[in-house]
Formats: C-alpha cells, sequence, structure tokens
C-alpha cells in the first residue's frame, strides 16, 4: 500500500508537471524551457540532501548518470511533443511505451505478482492504452513527427525510472541529484551550442520553474515506491501520469476528452484497487 500511494503520487506529479512544461514550451524554444526546468529540479534534490541523506557509490553515481541522459532525452523530447499537441493524445501514447519497457524488465528480474495483481496489472496496462485512444470527433490528429516524438519520449521516461531502479536502496537521494546534475549540464551544452537557433522569445520562467520542482517531486516519489514495491506495479500505475495532463488539458485548454478516455480513467481506478490487493 505504501509503494502504490507512493506511485499515485509520482504519477500525478508527473502529470501536472508534463502539463506545465508543455504549455510553457509553446511560448518558446523547448531547450528555453527545460533550461529553468532542469536547474529548477536540481535546486530542489539539493534541498533533500540534508532530509533524506545521499550514499555517492561507484552504483549510484553509475546508474544516477546514465538516469541523467535518458531524463534529459526525456524532458526535451516530451516537452516538444506536448507543445506541438494535441495533449490529450500524444501524452497518453509516451506512456504506453513509458509503462510497457519497465514492466518487462521488472517481470525479466523474477518479480512474482499475486491473483489480484495478475488481473490488475494487465489492466493498468489497458487503462493507459484506453487514455491514449481520445482523438474522438473534432480532435485534432497528430502529426507523424508528433508521434515519433512521443514514442521517444516514452522510451526516455522508461529508461530514467529503470536506471533509478538500479541504484543501490541505501543511495538515499544521491542517484536523483547525479541524475538531475547531469541532465542540466547536458541541457545547458545543448542549449549553448543551438543558441543562435533557441529565438528571442522569453520563457514562461515561473511555469517552467513549476514543471521541474513538480518533476523532481515525481521522481523522488517513484525511487521510493520503487525500493518498497515492484517495479513492475510501480511503473505502471506511475504510467497512469495522462490522466492528470487530460483533465488539467481539458479544464485550462478546452481540450476534447474522448468517450474511451473516460472509460481508460475508470478502469485505471479499478486497477489500482486490485493493486493494492496485491
Amino acid at each position: 500500500m505504501i509503494a502504490l500511494t507512493l506511485a499515485l503520487g509520482s504519477s500525478l506529479a508527473y502529470g501536472c508537471a508534463d502539463f506545465l512544461g508543455g504549455l510553457g514550451a509553446r511560448r518558446t524554444h523547448v531547450l528555453r524551457t527545460v533550461m529553468i526546468a532542469a536547474p529548477a529540479s536540481l535546486a530542489v534534490e539539493m534541498l533533500l540532501w540534508p532530509l533524506l541523506g545521499a550514499s555517492l557509490s561507484i552504483g549510484a553515481l553509475g546508474w544516477g548518470a546514465a538516469s541523467g541522459v535518458a531524463s534529459a532525452a526525456a524532458f526535451t523530447l516530451l516537452y516538444r511533443t506536448l507543445a506541438i499537441g494535441p495533449m490529450n493524445v500524444l501524452s497518453p501514447v509516451t506512456a504506453v511505451v513509458s509503462a510497457a519497457l519497465p514492466v518487462g524488465v521488472g517481470l525479466l528480474q523474477g518479480e512474482h505478482l499475486g491473483a489480484a495483481g495478475l488481473v490488475g496489472l494487465p489492466l493498468a496496462l489497458v487503462a493507459v492504452v484506453l487514455v491514449s485512444a481520445g482523438n474522438g470527433t473534432g480532435s485534432a490528429r497528430p502529426s507523424r513527427t508528433a508521434l515519433l516524438l512521443a514514442l521517444g519520449a516514452g522510451a526516455a521516461i522508461a529508461l530514467q525510472l529503470i536506471f533509478l531502479h538500479q541504484a543501490p536502496s541505501d543511495s538515499g537521494v544521491a542517484p536523483l541529484i547525479v541524475g538531475r546534475a547531469v541532465s542540466s549540464a547536458v541541457t545547458l551544452a545543448a542549449a549553448g551550442l543551438m543558441l543562435s537557433k533557441l529565438g528571442s522569445e522569453r520563457p514562461a520562467y515561473a511555469m517552467s520553474a513549476a514543471a521541474g520542482v513538480l518533476d523532481s517531486v515525481a521522481n523522488l516519489l517513484f525511487l521510493l515506491a520503487a525500493r518498497s514495491g515492484d517495479l513492475a506495479v510501480v511503473a505502471v500505475i506511475t504510467a497512469l501520469y495522462p490522466a492528470g495532463t487530460v483533465l488539467l488539458a481539458r479544464s485550462v485548454l478546452a481540450e476534447r476528452i474522448h468517450r474511451g478516455q473516460i472509460v481508460g480513467l475508470g478502469t485505471a481506478a479499478l486497477a489500482v484497487s486490485l493493486l493494492a490487493l496485491t
């Protein structure tokens, strides 16, 4: 139950972060948004160091750095994906990929589920797919480029979660700090190389920083959940984050929610209930 609650909190934080980051990236070049979001995340994780501790072992450094590279790719690809839109289609597409890969890794590593989990886990994956089937009548159809970006973002998110899970369980927040430092460095280096192409538009500072802070909170909750539960379960619950993005896109941007997405939200609630019994 602790792992499930933490994973749900991570899912909610990721959904809100993605919405704010995608919205901010509509106003300026995506790298300008990430240049603010990534350091804001790092600042939050540095503040957590005295509270939660950090052991800078070789494993924590290695897996943290790998997660940082994946995080930089995820930030850039995802925010660019959501900037192109429509959010209520593309965000769930990333979730399908980001859920399937960690679930596969968890099962290959020998994780086992009870009877309720064997039903709840497939239902959760079905819920992610249903939420992704959201281009009903009147909704904008995503371009091929947007779909490819969404798939790439999902793979990058999945790798980030897998790498964080592989870090030593006694390393505290060290993998998060190292990962965010690496992702910030990669982002700033990329921005420096592309400075002439970033345009002159001012980024949405508050929105981008808030996205970074929420992403940091989501990463922390995922790390704690993965340390207290199975990766296969935690990853698929975390991957329900598009529900938050879709609902925010509906209320703020008036994007249409397809009937299938509503069914998906109900299926997600049922899946979470079953997984809670595992």
